[in-house]
């Protein structure tokens, strides 16, 4: 069964859902997506640059629910209309606009991690899996009934970007599979528990501070959810600002004990102490003025003989 679609999308979720969605031979008489920000690092596929090689009419609106822009979407009319990583919430009036319905795809396990930059928060919180949820959009962000969701495991030395691949390679399969059903009318959605999770807010560059005093597990977690091409962690090594951009969670040899924040070499690898106590091996680490050094240039730096044991600080 043939039918239309207006696509708010962005990112490579946007992307892959929006390629599925040709795939699929829907028509979509029109693509909305966002105006890139030079300030921000533009590491991820465009949807602008997908749609118009496809020969599909783009627009970047500033606010999509703008009155002009809702009556240009009312006489489109179209049947559906799809949110993939769209970043603005879309009113009740452009959602009114589809005939038979408005869908987003979420990048968790909703209801867990309801809100902004779900996969980043899973990683910070120590989850063990996320995923992708299609779910109806309401006036409520994230609260619709959910028609399909696959789970992604999260290793513990997985990184936000790695995460998000798997959970935009989830999310292209969570619309392929349920796109029959919402073609000829057989959808069945169920209804979310939203008291089996929460919501969580943006988050900025400088959250990303570490705080030794925290467990070794703590600030691994904030590294990984924050790694490149995000903003990273950061940290200070005497007067100079580091960036902590991979950690590994192995079992360190014996060391002294020593407080929060030290850094010391041993086994030719870099290793920093937490406030728990166990030392945590760093593997990656950007240096004001250096630039990168591996562990290995690190430990080099603080084995015994070199400079010693050298401390981080902060607060």
């Amino acid at each position: 069964m043939s039918a239309t679609a207006v696509v708010f999308a962005y990112h490579d979720v946007g992307c892959r859902c929006l390629s599925a969605l040709l795939a699929a031979g829907v028509e979509i008489p029109l693509v909305v997506t966002h105006r890139d920000n030079p300030a921000e690092t533009i590491w991820f596929a465009s949807v602008e640059e997908l749609a118009r090689g496809a020969g599909l009419e783009v627009a970047t609106p500033d606010d999509p629910n703008d009155p002009a822009f809702v009556g240009r979407l009312a006489r489109l009319a179209p049947d559906f209309l799809f949110s993939f990583y769209y970043r603005q919430m879309l009113s009740p009036a452009v959602l009114a606009t589809a005939r038979r319905g408005a869908w987003n795809m979420h990048g968790s396990l909703l209801p867990k991690y309801r809100g902004r930059v779900p996969v980043n928060w899973a990683i910070l919180r120590g989850e063990r899996e996320t995923g992708a949820t299609l779910h109806e959009m309401v006036e409520k962000p994230d609260a619709g009934r959910i028609l399909g969701q696959e789970a992604v495991p999260i290793g513990e030395n997985d990184t936000a970007v790695e995460i998000f691949g798997r959970v935009t390679d989830a999310a292209g399969r969570v619309l392929e599979r349920a796109l029959p059903s919402l073609l000829d009318g057989t959808a069945a959605p169920v209804p979310q528990d939203l008291r089996a999770g929460s919501y969580f807010g943006g988050r900025r560059p400088e959250d990303g501070r570490i705080d030794w005093t925290k467990g070794a597990r703590e600030v691994h977690d904030l590294v990984r959810a924050v790694a490149p091409p995000y903003p990273g962690a950061f940290t200070a090594l005497g007067p100079r600002r580091v960036r902590v951009l991979r950690t590994w969670w192995s079992e360190p040899p014996p060391l002294a004990a020593a407080g929060a924040g030290a850094v010391t070499a041993a086994d030719g690898r870099a290793w920093a102490c937490c406030g728990d106590g166990r030392w945590l091996e760093l593997r990656e680490v950007e240096v004001e003025g250096e630039g990168t050094l591996s562990g290995a240039a690190l430990a080099a730096r603080f084995a015994p003989g070199a400079g010693g044991m050298g401390q981080f600080t902060f607060g």
